[in-house]
């Protein structure tokens, strides 16, 4: 089928569809896409849409969020990832703004509804954001026609699949459409049920994917065919294949140091396949790589770059992931050693996607084998209709057993169905305060019904088991003073005659591991009767500040110990016994020493005395020590290399964690003034310019400057500039010699500023 004939039965896409032939160069829909236009899904229906990579889901998205946008609806395109998000939105923009579409990205603050979002035709959004923005009730839900839900498999992911099924099951109550898109799923058509949706599979693919396996020199592929090894170890003679044919491939192994150590490996082979325009061009692009602060990492990754390798991983900052994926797709990195977090949707134009590891430890089973959903989306990776006209995928064995269980299970194995990872308590209480909160839900009977409508309980039909845990969140929750009951009073009674007042933070570790602390028996006899639930202002907002109640109540009594005493080192400690600060950094063998001295040095000053050490929790302990100590370094203006080597914290790393922290300690603001501990507040919000900066207290009136960081900062407070009013009577040329004349230059004009504001504020 022509795309002229959808702008044909749908003449208001035609314009869109004159921009996707200009761009996109698509004149031709797949059987896939055609299969999908058949269902009727561009005429309002929904659609689960299961078809391999680089088949073509994404355009068919597109027409459905055109189609909903002519219609005077909202398109709202879900994500499971900020990079997928920004790649989406980019592209979307490019195209479709200027015909007066307006497309908006919302994947960033956590504690905003983003009004601004009303005025928006098609918005992108990740999982985690639109599940924040339901919670603070946004009022443009409604006028939302479609939801596209982008790597709708993800719903079997026990980190993001249950926000996932939170959100559709919430967004089902404004009766949109809903096309879910997904390349490795098997049981699609029970997605589709659940959802009230058509179901479209199929097996076409533009590009014809050979997947193989690799052992003892010898690559067997299904469909048949053959290739040349050129020698060496079996990955550097893959990836010499592919560069002979001038092509680029992906090298997926299992963790940070392995796609370091495999690039640096790899480097010599790939360093000779280059021509000297291409050598000279990755050396000047390369000095992108490392900037101000650069670590022994950064320099790693800079001589790669120049070799036209790179690792891709966690580990790097997000401009550096973005550096690597943009060269790559240019052609002018020839490879990328890269851990998983590649596989998730980014698109990259290689021919040869090489799997190394098929083992991966996992912490309940050990050493096992990665699952075949997995692999699949790696091996998706290669094969791209505007690169190549074949893809290899190739599984790398490093035994017969490996061999044999690779072919049937990643060559002609099916991928693991998709099912429900709801029915945890950690993920519970989360999503039953934010619903009580919000006010979707105001009784036990209107949570249990909600609940009825999930995933989960279509999956598994009988949700007595979640009732259950309901009571036991509920009464966890009204323990916390977060929600309030309407329970009778003989029960309520009863109830607290049985579990007294729990030591919350003694049970902590319990709870986060969604065990019940307490089981009353009388209680959950009398609870079957359906009670009223009400969020307390408490409640509303730890619900609206995106954290686990349980890290709400470590922080509240965390605060409570710190108006007796404060200590920087207290509310980072506080900080880090939360869930959002795991995983927590292990401890080397170097460490132990260090900290265990610091443990006893600071232990009467923590909300959270030491365990025995013989107990199971010691070692958990000693680490969240650690990481204090590491964002006290921080704070203390260790730089990066420091860091790194200190602690094993790369730059992508401290990126995120620092993330988290300045979460952490805005949530904890925000909870102090609600509790009215106003005497503490000045204290956490200096901790956090602090956490935000990198820098000690003297610092704090400089980096309030926009382009003074804390490396400039410092310069001037050596200089003795330690005030605005300082740095108002510096010189010009002093102050050129310290900062820039650029950076000067912008200085001034603020310290201008604010002394006149201070002058017409006297007057």
């Amino acid at each position: 089928m022509k795309i002229d004939a959808v702008a044909e039965k749908y003449p208001s896409l035609k314009a869109a569809i004159d921009v996707i032939k200009k761009i996109d160069g698509v004149d031709t829909l797949y059987p896939s896409q055609v299969e999908a236009i058949n269902s009727g899904y561009l005429d309002g229906k929904s659609l689960i849409l299961a078809i391999p990579t680089a088949s073509g889901k994404t355009l068919c998205a597109e027409l459905a969020m055109l189609k909903a946008v002519s219609e005077g609806k909202k398109a709202l395109y879900l994500v499971p990832l900020k990079s997928l998000g920004s790649e989406k939105y980019e592209d979307f923009k490019r195209k479709y703004s200027p015909l007066g579409i307006k497309v908006g990205l919302s994947i960033g603050d956590l504690d905003s509804s983003d009004k601004w979002l009303s005025r928006y035709d098609i918005i992108v959004s990740s999982n985690e954001k639109c599940d924040s923005l339901l919670r603070h009730g946004i009022d443009w839900a409604r006028d939302i026609g479609l939801v596209v839900a982008d790597e709708i498999h993800l719903l079997n992911d026990p980190g993001r699949g249950p926000t996932l099924e939170m959100v559709l099951t919430r967004l089902m109550e404004y009766k949109p459409a809903i096309l879910g898109l997904s390349a490795t799923i098997s049981n699609y058509k029970q997605i589709a049920e659940w959802l009230g949706a058509e179901a479209r599979a199929s097996d076409y693919r533009p590009v014809k994917l050979y997947k193989g396996v690799c052992h003892e020199d010898e690559v067997s592929f299904s469909p048949k065919r053959s290739i040349k090894l050129l020698g060496g170890d079996h990955v550097s003679s893959l990836v010499g294949h592919v560069l002979e044919k001038k092509k680029q491939a992906l090298v997926f192994v299992s963790t940070r140091r392995s796609a370091e150590a495999a690039a640096e490996k790899l480097a010599g082979h790939v360093r000779e396949s280059l021509s000297q325009d291409e050598a000279k061009a990755l050396q000047e692009i390369s000095k992108k790589v490392a900037g101000e602060s650069a670590t022994k990492q950064c320099y790693r990754l800079q001589k790669c770059f120049e070799n036209g390798v790179a690792f891709h991983h966690a580990g790097l900052t997000a401009p550096q992931r973005k550096l690597v994926e943009e060269n790559y797709r240019a052609g002018k990195l020839k490879v990328i050693a890269a851990t998983p977090s590649l596989a998730a949707g980014v698109n990259t134009p290689s021919y040869m996607a090489i799997v190394r590891d098929i083992k991966r430890f996992q912490s309940v089973k050990g050493m096992d084998y990665i699952s075949n959903m997995e692999v699949m989306q790696m091996l998706g990776r290669c094969g791209r209709p505007q690169y190549d006209t074949e893809g290899l995928g190739v599984v790398v064995a490093k035994s017969e057993s490996e061999a044999r269980y690779a072919w049937d299970n990643y060559v002609n194995g099916e991928p693991e169905k998709v099912s429900s990872k709801l029915g945890v308590e950690p993920v519970l209480r989360v999503h039953v305060l934010a619903l009580v909160a919000s006010g979707v839900c105001s009784s036990r009977k209107q949570l249990t019904d909600f609940f009825s409508r999930t995933f989960y309980a279509y999956q598994y039909g009988d949700i007595e088991a979640i009732a259950e845990k309901i009571d036991r969140i509920v009464a966890l929750l009204e323990g916390f003073r977060f929600v309030k009951t309407t329970r009778p009073a003989e029960d309520t009674a009863a109830w607290k005659a049985q579990v007294g007042q729990p030591d919350w933070n003694q049970a902590e570790g319990n709870l986060q591991d969604g065990a019940s602390m307490f089981k009353p028996a009388y209680f959950f006899q009398k609870s079957q009767a359906d009670y009223g639930i009400t969020a307390t202002r408490i409640g509303k907002r730890v619900s609206e500040l995106y954290i686990d109640p349980i890290t709400a109540n470590t922080v509240i009594q965390g605060l409570g110990y710190l108006q007796k005493g404060y200590t920087t080192f207290g509310l980072l400690h506080i900080l880090c016994n939360t869930l959002e600060m795991k995983p927590l950094l292990s401890l080397r063998k170097k460490d132990i020493e260090i900290v265990n001295e610091r443990m006893e040095q600071e232990a009467s000053l923590l909300s959270r005395k030491p365990p025995n050490p013989w107990d199971i929790e010691y070692d958990d302990y000693a680490m969240s020590i650690k990481t204090a100590m590491f964002l006290e370094s921080w704070m203390d203006e260790s730089t990066e290399d420091q860091l790194l080597e200190g602690f094993g914290v790369t730059p992508g790393e401290l990126r995120f964690r620092l993330a988290n922290a300045d979460w952490l300690l805005y949530s904890t603001q925000e909870l102090g003034l609600l509790m009215g501990q106003m005497d503490l507040i000045k204290h956490i919000r200096k901790a956090r310019l602090r956490v935000k900066y990198g820098i000690r207290e003297e610092l704090l009136p400089l980096v309030q400057l926009k382009g003074i960081g804390r490396v400039k900062a410092r310069k001037l407070f050596a200089s003795n500039v330690r005030s605005l009013a300082e740095l108002r009577k510096m010189p010009m040329e002093s102050l050129e010699r310290i900062v820039g004349a650029a950076t000067a230059q912008k200085v001034r004009e603020q310290v201008d500023l604010s002394s006149n504001k201070s002058i017409s504020g006297k007057a």
